[in-house]
């Protein structure tokens, strides 16, 4: 079966030519024309895909996968972990403050406020400063 080709002419440099002379072995190409169409199907493709899985090695999309999936199960099991430690916390509190729905409704808009404000980093000794000045 004979494929079709299109003629395609360039000029390159003594140190491009020498380099892909070195390089053909390794990519088992037995002509220069074979390792060029090579490097830019693989150009053509990184420039292309929006992300990089078409031109990764194997080995190394899957040692990302599997860093991302161990990094995404601890910090799944420390979310359910940190949620469990504060419905405790919630239910031994509702049990001995009796806090109108009305003011609860209020410090929920403050809170979300607050985190919104400083990206989540509120501090125990913040809360206490606030409750106690008003």
């Amino acid at each position: 079966m004979t494929e079709d080709k299109v003629r395609f002419q360039m000029r390159i440099s003594p140190e491009t030519d020498a380099k892909i002379k070195a390089a053909m072995p390794l990519e088992n190409c037995q002509s220069q024309n074979e390792f060029v169409e090579k490097a830019l199907r693989f150009y053509c493709d990184y420039l292309i895909a929006g992300d990089c899985t078409s031109v990764l090695p194997p080995i190394y999309l899957s040692a990302l996968r599997g860093t991302i999936q161990g990094t995404e199960d601890r910090i799944a099991r420390l979310l359910f972990k940190l949620a469990v430690e504060m419905n405790m916390m919630m239910n031994v509190l509702a049990s001995e403050v009796d806090v109108s729905p009305e003011a609860l409704e209020r410090l929920r808009g403050r809170c979300i406020q607050e985190v919104k404000k400083t990206g989540g980093a509120v501090t125990f000794a913040d809360a206490m400063k606030y409750q106690h000045s008003e």
